[in-house]
């Protein structure tokens, strides 16, 4: 048998195949090799290159690295940019800079978008070698910067809404109605304005108006007024502290209240410091309970209620109040932890005092002197308000209290040993005269008063007082069945006028009073006095003389009373001449 085909199909089997399997694989491996090291120098030769022919809003920007394309496009642009959006409202032309808009180009994003960006992606390395596309800068907005700009064209072109509101004018409802307006929608102006910053067409574009609806409209309006507001004033509440109740109405409790917008609905508001205010009105909030007076109240006497000291938790009454100045008719009770004290003089005894009327007044003048208007006006001050109940005694000087500068008083002239000297509340005397002729008139018994040493002609003759503290007062007592209010008041003097002050007390009234006065007598002759002092003052003397003044009652109404004519009778010593002998005396005082 021969061998040698044998050896032949040997050469030609598996052993060939693999010889050119392995022949394959390499060329294969090769032409990898080849085709991506071509890729890779693609890539290193694209960088981070925009493609060649890309612009952006107009601006070549083609074939360069992205910083320098991205300088090549600020620079393209800057007459752009730089340059006011024109648009018209309404038709009319308007010019917004873009700046203050908030609305800007970003640079480097608009590049990066136009693929000047480092990557393998294979589409952007073909795009770069095959040429670039056109693309639209990538515009910015600040949001903050934005709004306000929008807000500023909505003030000058639009016309704002008007918010419906509710409020309280003591018992009554306020309304304000609300009204649609017309501002800019912000989204589409947003829109336009980012279209018009770059764009070089020459038509402007518009920017509309659209309505705008008012947060609070009629249907809140509507809502509020029958959840809240109607009932809100629609009568008082009462405030219960343990054995005392108090009512509070609407013309006073409203101050405290308001409805102010929250999330599109009208929602009641509590000014819990007003409130606090409008309570501690009337009650006394520290414990202490207030008597009830009378006072006059535009000329007329009124009666002031008394109060209950109320110790009590404000946040107790702040919590449950808006609940219940909205609660229906005999729920409109808010009962209040509290300790109360009562007042010792009532308001029922304050009506029973039968103040109701003025039963006698009466006017002194007195000439210009700045210590006068002060001392004369602090003691009106303290007089005036007085309230005698029947059987009171009133004390001037325990009423005035001591004649001091931490009272309110200065130095003044005052008759002292015959003759003026200087002394703290010199003038006060107006004030003792003024009120014991308002007595005399009202009927009141005289107790105590002292008329001055010697005459004094603004003053009535014989119907005139004096005091000193300590030592002289004017004093009188109501002894009538009514309590008696006094009344005082000043109306300073100045350079060229007098001043005037006026007692009057109010009552019921009981007597009508008349006078008469007898002739002067006794007549005595003024004595002349030198005086070598500094504080010495000047005197023109006059005479003196004894005088009687009577007073007579008559009987008023429900009262059947006799009483016997009064005789009050006033010594006058002279005045004397006083001359001043030292070389510095404080001469021709008035």
């Amino acid at each position: 048998m021969s061998i040698l085909p044998q050896s032949d199909e040997l050469t030609d089997g598996p052993a060939a195949d693999k010889s050119g399997g392995r022949v394959v694989l390499w060329l294969l491996l090769g032409l990898g090799l080849l085709i991506g090291g071509a890729y890779v120098a693609a890539h290193y030769a694209a960088a981070d290159k925009v493609a060649r022919g890309t612009t952006v809003s107009g601006v070549s920007i083609g074939g360069h690295p992205q910083a320098e394309a991205a300088e090549r496009l600020q620079a393209g642009l800057a007459e752009r940019v730089s340059g006011p959006i024109e648009v018209t409202i309404e038709g009319k032309p308007v010019s917004i800079d873009p700046a203050a808009a908030g609305i800007s180009v970003d640079y480097d994003a608009s590049v990066a978008e136009a693929g000047g960006e480092r990557s393998w992606d294979p589409v952007r390395l073909w795009n770069y070698f095959t040429g670039g596309e056109d693309f639209e800068a990538e515009v910015t907005v600040d949001e903050a910067a934005f709004a306000q700009t929008v807000a500023g064209l909505d003030e000058q072109h639009g016309t704002a809404p008007r918010e419906g509101a509710l409020g309280f004018d003591g018992a009554s409802i306020t309304t304000v109605k609300p009204r649609v307006g017309q501002a800019l929608d912000p989204v589409s102006t947003r829109d336009t304005l980012v279209s018009a910053y770059l764009s070089e067409e020459a038509d402007k574009p518009a920017l509309e108006l659209a309505q705008a609806e008012p947060t609070i409209d009629e249907a809140d309006l509507a809502e509020a007024r029958q959840a809240f507001a109607n009932r809100a004033v629609s009568g008082s509440v009462t405030l219960s502290f343990d054995q005392a109740t108090i009512k509070i109405f609407p013309e006073d409790y409203t101050t405290a209240l308001s409805l102010k917008p929250v999330d599109g609905k009208l929602v009641p508001q509590l000014d819990t410091a007003k409130l606090a205010e409008v309570v501690a009105a009337n009650v006394v909030a520290d414990g202490a309970p207030v008597d009830a007076t009378v006072a006059l109240v535009g000329g007329v006497p009124q009666v002031i209620p008394a109060k209950p000291g109320v110790t009590y938790d404000q946040q107790q009454i702040d919590a449950g109040f808006l609940a219940l100045v909205a609660a229906p008719d005999g729920e409109r009770t808010l009962s209040v932890d509290a300790k109360v004290a009562k007042p010792e003089f009532t308001t029922k005894d304050a009506r029973a005092l039968g103040i109701k009327e003025r039963v006698s007044t009466f006017t002194t003048y007195y000439p210009y002197a700045e210590y006068r208007n002060i001392n004369i006006g602090r003691a009106a001050e303290l007089v005036d308000g007085t309230v005698l109940k029947p059987g009171e005694t009133f004390s001037l000087n325990d009423t005035v209290g001591e004649r001091t500068v931490a009272n309110g008083f200065t130095e003044g002239y005052i008759i002292q040993d015959g003759i003026l000297v200087t002394d703290l509340g010199g003038g006060v005397s107006q004030m003792a005269t003024t009120t014991f002729n308002a007595m005399f008139f009202a009927g009141l018994e005289d107790v105590e008063h002292k008329p001055h040493s010697f005459y004094i002609d603004r003053y009535p003759i014989g119907r005139e007082a004096t005091v000193a503290w300590g030592a002289i007062d004017l004093k009188f007592r109501n002894d009538t069945p009514y309590g008696v209010l006094v009344s005082a008041n000043v109306t300073p003097s100045t350079p060229s006028t007098s001043g005037v002050v006026t007692v009057s007390m109010y009552s019921t009234k009981h007597w009508n009073i008349t006078t008469s006065e007898s002739e002067r007598y006794n007549i005595t002759k003024a004595k002349e006095r030198k005086v070598d002092t500094k504080k010495c003052h000047a005197n023109e003397g006059y005479g003196g003389f004894d005088i009687d003044v009577m007073r007579y009652f008559e009987p008023v109404g429900a009262n059947n009373e006799t009483r016997s004519p009064e005789t009050f009778h006033t010594t006058y010593t002279p005045s004397d001449t006083v001359i001043c002998t030292h070389p510095n005396a404080e001469d021709n005082v008035s």
